[in-house]
């Protein structure tokens, strides 16, 4: 029977945040819009994941603008953005009301599909987004974080898809962040979530192994609906299977996606551009764009992989990276196997570098981590060993409960903490919850700049990369 592939194009938001950090500013993007919103895509994925960070971090604009602009300018095509589950788009997790007034913001101001994930593949932690977004009418898709380990097997995520569809969700997406599926692997998991519930399935996965295409092809061919491309230009390595190559592959067959590939060859030329402007600057290093089938091994994402090789540059260790991609799989273990994801690259990728250049295992611990550890991320996939438990967290006593429940309602307090000297428009209050200082940093350059007073210039130096 002839189905038509849907494609949601990842330019905007996980290509350019895989290969140049999330710094592409939305004076890129707008000569190029108008032609993606007459392609016929599913999506754009455009906001959300790093590129709120990153707007008021490195590129002095405002996230919510940016996507009232793309919104504009793209009327035809849905919008898309990656969400965090209980922790939004920052790093800690926000009380139930934050995240309810996120949700109806973003919706507000363009979002058609949120895409919400949770880095421990704990239910609890995305309840509270998965309602609040279909109550603003938006359609809520929730992410798989796929890993592989012991406990990860089709059953665990079969079981856990079942929950996704009590929960409520629009559609279910396979998140492979880390490129850690293999064809074979793709086709036996997908067919087993599409016997399991009647949601369509999206498939996303990254090009770092080498594999991506044949996952999506096969991915399709056991029942998949959607699949996660980027265009030529900002394809392959950290980032996705070429789009113009997967509307060539399934041309004319069962699966046509109903796309002409003469439609791509203006979009192509424009991006071809940009990433020979990236190339030279600098933004770009053309090593994110070759293959490493290592990342089967490592089990590292492509971001989480340039923060661990920039921490080491840091403490003049760089040539310890090896060391520390052998020890992440063991700290990964110990902390109850979570999949590596935002926040939990990070923890985990940041305690694996402490654990090499302190010489000692856990001599050293990170906040976060403990935090990990004593379960204020929520339920690992696998228990911790309370021996470990009780040496890593020592007297913190252990979280069992939904990590938001230990949460009084902060909308209110801050609203008023806001300084209304500040305060250009309702979203702001939101800036200021995820990313404190940063976002007053950029409060402060916003109102000089109305006020024609110069601010510094933009900063791209010191990338952190969110995966």
């Amino acid at each position: 029977m002839a189905k038509q592939i849907k494609i949601t194009e990842t330019a905007l938001r996980d290509a350019h945040q895989s290969l140049i950090a999330t710094r592409m500013p939305i004076e890129d993007m707008l000569p190029i819009l108008d032609k993606l919103d007459k392609v016929g895509y599913y999506s754009l994925e455009c906001w959300g994941g790093a590129t709120f960070d990153s707007c008021l971090r490195f590129l002095n604009e405002d996230p919510w603008q940016r996507l009232r602009t793309i919104r504009e300018k793209c009327p035809n095509t849905k919008l898309q953005m990656l969400f965090r589950g209980q922790n939004m788009l920052g790093y800690r997790h926000y009380s139930d009301d934050v995240v309810e007034y996120f949700v109806q913001k973003s919706i507000a101001n363009g979002i058609d599909i949120i895409r919400i994930f949770d880095a421990l593949n704990d239910i609890k932690n995305l309840k509270t987004a998965i309602k609040a977004a279909k109550k603003e009418g938006g359609h809520a898709q929730v992410a798989i974080s796929y890993t592989t380990g012991p406990v990860f097997t089709d059953k665990y995520y079969v079981d856990y898809a079942k929950r996704i569809a009590d929960a409520g969700a629009d559609s279910i997406c396979i998140k492979d962040m880390a490129a850690l599926l293999t064809p074979t692997e793709t086709f036996n998991l997908v067919k087993a979530i599409k016997s399991a519930v009647n949601l369509p399935v999206q498939l996303h996965t990254h090009y770092t192994s080498g594999l991506a295409s044949m996952c999506l092809l096969k991915g399709i061919e056991a029942g998949a609906d959607i699949i996660d491309t980027a265009i030529s230009p900002l394809a392959l390595g950290t980032s996705h299977a070429p789009t113009e190559s997967m509307v060539a592959a399934l041309s004319g067959t069962k699966y046509d996606t109903g796309l002409k590939l003469a439609q791509f060859t203006e979009i192509r030329d424009y991006f071809m551009t940009l990433r020979e402007k990236y190339i030279k600057s600098g933004l770009l290093d053309p090593k994110m764009l070759a293959t490493d089938a290592n990342a089967l091994i490592y089990q590292v994402p492509g971001g989480m992989l340039s923060n661990l090789l920039s921490q080491l540059k840091q403490a003049g260790k760089a040539d310890k990276l090896d060391e520390v991609l052998r020890e992440v799989p063991k700290v990964r273990e110990d902390s109850g196997y979570p999949p590596l994801v935002t926040p939990t690259s990070q923890i985990v990728g940041t305690q694996a570098v402490f654990n090499v250049i302190t010489g000692e295992r856990y001599k050293m611990c990170t906040h976060e981590f403990k935090d990990l550890v004593a379960g204020k991320y929520g339920s690992t996939p696998m228990p911790i060993d309370p021996e470990f438990q009780k040496k890593i967290i020592g007297d913190m006593k252990p979280v069992t409960c939904r990590p938001a429940d230990l949460l009084e309602p902060e909308l209110e307090k801050l609203k008023a903490d806001m300084p209304p000297q500040y305060l250009q428009q309702e979203e702001d209050v939101l800036s200021l919850a995820m990313f404190p200082k940063v976002a007053m940093d950029f409060f402060k350059k916003r109102r000089n700049a109305s006020a024609g007073i110069n601010s510094e210039n933009v900063d791209f130096e010191n990338q952190v990369h969110p995966v």
